[in-house]
């Protein structure tokens, strides 16, 4: 199951909601099921781990977790080749999807 966390609003869900159904058919997954949540208070964002938008969690885990990272509801960097972007690159996604 994969589940994109997002803070409302987020310019980056509809271009990850994007990648991932690239990188799942670059992994020949085909469709992969989506849920997309709405992280929208401190509280929530503490209890769920949530480091920023957007945040995708395979199976449950978030494949670009860097420890010790602050939670909040906050916009998110991912590091790729092209620098620190939005969102991770299909290449990552594709990537953390194969070793789910």
């Amino acid at each position: 199951m994969i589940e994109l966390l997002v803070v409302p609003g987020c310019p980056n869900e509809g271009p990850a909601r994007d990648a991932l159904r690239a990188a799942a058919e670059l992994a020949g997954l085909g469709t992969v099921p989506l849920t997309v949540t709405v992280v929208d208070s401190a509280e929530e964002a503490q209890r769920r781990g949530f480091v920023g938008s957007p945040m995708f969690l395979i199976d449950g885990v978030d494949p670009f977790a860097v420890p010790g990272g602050p939670n909040g509801v906050t916009c998110r960097v991912y590091s790729t080749p092209d620098g620190l972007v939005g969102m991770p690159d299909v290449e990552s996604l594709r990537d953390a999807l194969l070793r789910a």
